[in-house]
This record gives C-alpha cells, structure tokens and sequence, in this order.
C-alpha cells in the first residue's frame, strides 16, 4: 500500500470526493482516505503520478509519503503526525476574537445597552455601519481559508463545509452590505431616524460570529484529533536515535541509520535497546513494557532475543543485530498501527455514502427554507436568517470522523497492550465473531515438553529418580531428553558421567553408572530389563489416558520408578477459554493428536469441543466448515497454520509464532499470551460501540439541528434559533465525536465483569459432523510401525511418509503402533515402508 499525504480537505464530503476521483484512476484497486489523519492509502498499479493529478483535479493537493527505507520505518514519520493544525487556528482565534469584542461593542453593545461611543459615532448610523463593515472584513480576511476551499469546492463541484461556512458568512455579509448602502439612502433622503431603521438589519456581527464560533470548534477538534495519535507519536518517540557499536574493538557512538545487520553493539543499564538482536556477553532484566504492555521486566542472556526500544534495566550486554530500521519489532508495530488508521471499516460506508450528497442536498435546504419564508411572508432578513442557520448547523466533519477516530484510539490502545490489529476491518470484524477455534500446541499449550509427574520406585526418592535419569539422558539429543534436564537443571542436580552410552531407536537409552546398567525408555523396553509391579503398570496408564508420555527407568534389572512428560497447557489458558465462553463463544480445540490425548488437554482447559487427529492441511477444512455455522477466529502460532488463519473470518497469531503465521493472521498478540484472544474480541466490541455512538450523536444531531435552523417549530412551538446558535452547536458537534473516541483511552481491555453474552449457532453435533466428513473424505492406510515410543518419535515417523508427493498427510499413534496415511493418488505402500525403515523404525 502507498501512502499520500493530502491536503485541503476539510469534512467527509472532501475525504469522499478524494476516494471517488482516485478509485477513477485506471490501475487502482483499492483507495481509503483518511480525514482524521488526512492521509490516502492506495493499492494497485496505477503510478503516483496519475493519482496525485487525480486529487489535483478533485480541488485537493497531493504528496507521496516517505517510503519505509533506511532512515524511514514507518509510512508515518513524527514529522507528518506533527499538529501543525492546532497552533494555525490558535493565531486565527485569538486575532479574531481581538477584532470580533470590538465588533460586538458597536453592534450590539451600543445598540442594544447603549453603551458609549466616541462622539464622532453620535447619530453617526453609517460610521458605525462602515465600522461594522470593516471590522468583519478583517476578519473575514483572517479566516479567508473557508472562503477559499468552499470556493474551489463549488468550482470543482464538490462542495464542502468550507462551502456551507462560506455561504453562511458570505450571505451575511453581503445583505448586510445591502443594507448599509441602503442605509446611506435613508440618511441622505430621510434623515438620522430613517437611517436608524437600517441598523437592525445589519449581520455583520453574525457573519464575524459564525466564522469564530466554527473556529473554535475547529481547534477543539484539532486538539483532540491531535491525541487521537499520541499512540503511535509514542511509539515513534521510543525509537532511539544513536547507537554504540563496536568498531575494531573500539565503542564508537553512531547515528541508528547506520547500524546495520550483523553489527555489534553495547547496551549498558538504563539504556534504550536501539535494534532488535540477540545478546552475545552478559545478562539483564529487559524493560519490554513499550511493546508489550508487561510492567515486570524479563531476565534475558546469553543466546536470547531482544528487540528496538526496550530498555536495559541492570546489565551490561553486548549484542549482535538481527533486524535493523524497518525490519525491527517496533517498526512492524508502528507500520501496523499506521496502516490501520490508513482503511476503513465496513461500518463507515453509511457515512461515506451520507456525506457524498450532504453539502448538496444542504444548499439546497437552505434556498428552499428562504423561498419558502418569503412566500408566507416575512421579511427577506428573516428569511435570510433561517436559511444562513440551516448551512451553518449542518456539520458533515462529525460524520467523517465518528469511525477514524474510533478506530485510531482503540489501535493505540491495543498497541500499548500489545494487541495489533492490521486493518481498520479486522478491528471492527473481531468482536462479532462467534466460534474460536483454537490449535493446540504453542496455543492452548508451551509447545514444547515438561516434566510433569515424578513416580519413584517404593525402595528410591524422587531425587534418586531424576538424578539417575538425568545421569542418562544428558547425552540424548531426543526433544523427551531435554525435558528431563530442564527439570534436573532447574532443581539443581548435580551432573554424573555414564560410560557406554547406546541409544536404542525406537525404544530408549542405555549406560553404564557407577558399575550399574541403567535402562531408560518406553513400557516395551524395560519390561524386559526389569519387573513392573502392577500398581506401576495402573499409574502409566493413567498417565497415558491424561496426554502424558511416561518413561520407565531401571537401574541392574531394578524399576527405579516413572517420569512423566508432556506438552503442558499454559498456565492462563483455562482462565482465557472461561473469559471466551462468557463472552458467549463457542471454544473449539484443533490438534493433530489422538482422540485420546486431544481429551484430556481439552479437558483440562475446558473447551467447548475438541477436533482431533486433524492433519496440517486439514485444519483449513475445518474452518472453512466451521465457518457455514458462524464468523469465525483462528488462532495458532505455527507454519501449518497459515492457511486457516487466511481462511479464518478473523485469524490471530501468538506473537512468539512463526513469521509466515504473523503475515497470515489478520490480529497479532505480542505477548504471546491466550488471554489476549478475549481481550482483542472485548476491544473490538467496545470500539465498534463507541463507533455506534459516534455515527447515533453525527446523525441526529444533524436529523434535530436542520430542522430547527429551518424554524420548522416556529409555527408550532415557537423555538426558532439565531445563526450564531447554529455555528455555536455547529463547532462543538465534532468536538464532541471525538472525545467520544477519546473515552477508549480509559477502557479496560483486560476487565470481564461487564462481558456480554452472545448466543452461538454451533453444537457438539455439528463439530462431529465436521470431523467425520473430515475423515471420509481420503483415501487412508494404515501401517503397522513397531518401536515408536513417544510423540516425538511419532512425528519422525509422519514426517518421513509425508515426504511423498502423493500422502496429502499422516498421523502416527506410539501406543496403537499405527501409522494413518491420508493420500491424494495411489502409491506402493513399500516405498512408504521403506521410508520409515530408513528412520530406524521396523514395519509389520
């Protein structure tokens, strides 16, 4: 996407016409204008050239922003998101009012007060009108922008509400000029009495009154406009500006433009984090709040990544770079928070469409109130009056800004969480979905193996256990191995040598200690080493039935006890599952495990229905089905994930995923975190209601105002309203949308106690009617594989079948023994056998 700074605009109407003469442009695909940040974004394969001749043509400037190159991460720079607005109709405000006080003295103080003029002004009628008269003109001239836009808006046939300003004020001011030459008549053939008729008939004042009152209004709402993008001013400002590199071993201070990958630099404590790399000396607690929203710092060191921005809180590191300038951490979150500020949701195309006919259809509102007033007879001043008050309380600006500065606010607030959302749409899309479906490794659990449970033998401890286990596994490079010296590790046993060292494939390890052969592996092994006692046999199939894999150790034909692992359910994921299903979502688990082991995780986290032995390419059926019952989240971390999360109505990626994941998904959680899935889903529906509140408060305002202006309940009730009024209620209807928007600032994004219930379409009859279509739509083989002992055996095992271009996918099972093998076209099922023999593994 392409990114123009635009110019000139000043209400939706303008932001509309922008979109309609670009989405003209041959080659365009695509085109959202923003007005909150008067910026366009455009996809396609039109040149830049042509667009920005195309806005030329629509009455507006046009400039490409920065691309995102070495001095440059973002579409947006601090520059461009700079209030430069703000300052610019301070000086037109106070000047203004400096010169309207004056003008209200003669007008209105003198004339209705009587307060004291200057005896020159005594019966002077026309000085006081030629004082008037000047005194607006300056003005007018102070504020000659509304004229000059409304003027360029009506020459290029879109007018605007520069265009309405201008026609209020202007028609002011011209039958105010009507009436002071009229004025000069009366004085010269009737005298001091005729010309004071004159006076009352002046609106000079109300001319000087609409251009200020709309000022004001103007400046309040570029003020809070303004804070609308503190979020991502901050997130610039947090980008350091130097780094300190070392350069042939010396510490060398140098602007961030000119680290580069690869380079070594140093952080000591208290020091901002200027590019992301790994650390290669030292060790610290990192500050990573600015990303992440987390106050407690993270101890990092040796081998561990760190990103832009972060602060270094105790240490001193020295650290290679990863990813520099617009590849960093902080830059994918500065060009998402960007890029979604630069769409639009589907909600905003009512007012988009509203404010392409508003300053039409307004004009003409405003000609037929005056006709229609002069035909039943009142004055053509009064008739004025009602006709200059419907063009000034008509305001497009609160129905162009009633969903960007919604969605603007609730980005930021999800990037100061650690929640982003991509686009505008998947901001808005998030919090109507209805079923999240869950994939189970890296999600709903660590991802990687624990030691969960630790069943010694009657005669040894549990420290005997581990301590004899670590003994033999130190040596294994089996990811099950590495979970048991995690654990050894972490409750600090101390390290023993073994000598003949021998891994058995398929079935476990063997070594000598301390004159004694010890054994570890699955049931099969070491039950022909050593004799397990029944009890033990119940406690590993207890195991087994919970998702555990348990190892059985023995030490000179001796059971030393059991070791359980498994792949262990994040400790918050429950606690988000609960949070999902009060929302009232339906919570589905995805998992390539069996029915069994699948049960048991999503028992233990509570899901709502589980979809098992769901192969990599299967989980993009499973929600393309899931979808025909309702709008759909999927959220995973994975490669094999990719396709789900594109098919999914919205996808979400934990943040610590793979990158092809990241760019699929449509939401990315930094933290990693699941119960960031409800808070995402709980800011979406509180910024789409602010967003409802927004359009309800642009709209009738507008629906009770013109009316009023108009006098339609003059005859019925008497309420009439004077133009001054109208510009008054004009200036603060935008104010008010947005700090409206402003109100998200305050929310609560990790607050359930006012979650609200949804009702979802979807049954435990319906996700078994997926699953089973699932099944019966491939061909399927089953091989019978001996020596696979534990889930990780059994992806060796998949991976290799899966190699062949004609296994669309294969689920292997360590404790039936069994290989399924999905296929796409028939194969010899000896090649598929000789595959696994190839692995180490012996096939019936």
């Amino acid at each position: 996407m392409e990114q123009y700074s635009i110019t000139g605009m000043s209400c939706a109407a303008c932001s509309t016409r922008v979109e309609k003469a670009v989405s003209k442009v041959p080659g365009v695909t695509s085109c959202s204008v923003s007005l909150l940040t008067n910026s366009m974004g455009v996809e396609g394969t039109a040149s830049s050239k042509a667009i920005m001749e195309a806005v030329t043509k629509a009455g507006y400037g046009a400039a490409l922003k920065k691309s995102s190159n070495a001095t440059n991460s973002t579409s947006y720079d601090e520059m461009e998101l700079e209030d430069k607005e703000t300052p610019q109709l301070k000086r037109r405000l106070i000047w203004s009012v400096v010169f309207l006080v004056v003008l209200m003295y003669f007008s209105m103080g003198h004339t209705m007060w009587g307060w004291p003029l200057p005896s020159f002004f005594n019966e002077n009628h026309v000085a006081m009108g030629l004082v008037q008269l000047l005194l607006t003109m300056i003005i007018m001239v102070i504020h000659r922008k509304f004229f000059i836009n409304g003027w360029k808006g009506l020459v290029h046939r879109s007018p605007n509400m520069d265009t309405l300003v201008a026609l209020g004020a202007g028609a002011s001011f011209v039958y105010s000029l009507y009436a002071l030459f009229a004025m000069t008549d009366a004085q010269v053939n009737g005298g001091s009495d005729a010309a004071m008729h004159w006076m009352h008939e002046f609106y000079f004042e109300s001319a000087a009154m609409i251009l200020t009152l709309i000022t004001i209004g103007k400046t309040l709402e570029a003020y809070s406009k303004g804070k609308t993008t503190d979020a991502l001013k901050g997130l610039m400002q947090l980008a350091p500006k130097t780094a300190v590199i070392l350069r042939d071993g010396e510490e060398i201070t140098v602007p961030i433009e000119q680290i580069q990958r690869g380079s070594q630099f140093v952080v000591r404590p208290g020091e901002a984090i200027p590019v992301d790399g790994v650390i290669l000396e030292g060790h610290s607690a990192i500050d990573e709040s600015a990303l992440t929203g987390e106050s407690i710092p993270v101890d990092k060191t040796e081998g561990d990544a760190i990103s832009a921005a972060t602060i270094n809180c105790s240490g001193f590191i020295r650290c290679e770079a990863t990813r520099v300038r617009e590849d960093t951490t902080l830059s994918q979150i500065i060009r998402m928070v960007s890029d979604a500020a630069a769409t639009k949701a589907p909600i905003a195309r009512i007012a988009n469409k509203v404010s392409g006919v508003f300053v039409p259809t307004i004009i003409a509102i405003a000609v037929v109130t005056i006709i229609v007033w002069l035909l039943v007879g009142q004055t053509v001043g009064y008739a004025l009056a009602r006709g200059i008050s419907v063009l000034v309380i008509s305001c497009p600006c609160a129905l162009g800004l009633a969903t960007p500065v919604a969605i603007m606010v609730g980005n930021g607030v999800g990037a100061k969480n650690g929640i982003l959302f991509k686009t505008a749409v998947s901001l808005e899309e998030t919090g109507k979905m209805q079923i999240v479906a869950l994939d189970k490794t890296g999600t709903i659990t660590v991802g990687a193996p624990k030691v969960t449970d630790l069943i010694p033998a009657v005669s040894i401890s549990e420290a005997e256990l581990l301590r004899f286990a670590f003994a033999l596994e130190q040596k294994s490079e089996h990811p099950l191995a590495k979970a048991i010296l995690q654990c050894a590790q972490e409750r600090q046993v101390q390290t023993m040598e073994v000598t003949d060292f021998t891994a058995l494939p398929g079935n476990g390890l063997t070594a000598m200690l301390e004159g004694k052969r010890l054994y570890g592996g699955n049931f099969t092994l070491i039950s022909t080493k050593a004799e397990i006692s029944p009890e033990m046999r119940s406690k590993a199939q207890e195991l087994s039935a919970s998702g555990k894999t348990p190892l059985f150790f023995s030490a000179d034909g001796q059971l030393l006890g059991i070791i359980a692992v498994a792949d262990v359910i994040k400790e918050e994921s429950p606690e988000a599952i609960r949070q999902l299903q009060n929302m009232g979502i339906y919570v589905v688990m995805l998992t390539g495990d069996n029915q069994r082991t699948a049960q048991a995780v999503g028992q233990q986290a509570g899901v709502n229905q589980v979809i098992a032995d769901v192969l990599p390419d299967g989980k993009e059926s499973v929600i393309r089905q899931l979808h025909e019952q309702g709008k759909v989240i999927m959220v995973g971390d994975g490669i094999n994930d990719a396709p789900a999360l594109t098919r999914a109505d919205t996808g979400i990626a934990i943040g610590a995923g793979t990158d092809v994941a990241i760019d699929a998904a449509d939401v990315v959680l930094m933290n990693s975190r699941l119960t960031d899935v409800p808070a995402a889903i709980r800011l979406s529906r509180a910024v789409l209601r602010n967003i409802h509140e927004n359009l309800f408060w642009a709209f009738i305002y507008n629906i009770v105002g013109i009316p009023l202006a108009a006098g339609l309940w003059i005859p019925l009730l008497g309420w009439s309203m004077s133009p001054m009024y109208g510009a008054a209620a004009m200036s603060l209807s935008s104010f008010c949308v947005v700090m409206n928007a402003l109100r998200l600032n305050l929310f609560h994004l990790k607050r359930s106690s006012h979650d609200r219930m949804q009702r979802h379409p979807i049954t435990a009859v319906t996700i078994n009617q997926i699953q089973k279509s699932q099944e019966e739509n491939q061909m399927e083989v089953i091989l019978n594989v001996k020596d696979m002992m534990c889930s990780y055996c059994e992806a060796t095992v998949q991976k290799a079948v899966e190699a062949f271009s004609q296994v669309d996918s294969a689920k292997a099972d360590h404790e039936s023994g069994t290989v399924a093998v999905k296929l796409n076209a028939a194969i010899d099922e000896n090649l598929l056998k000789q595959a696994i023999i190839d692995k180490g593994y012996e096939v019936e």
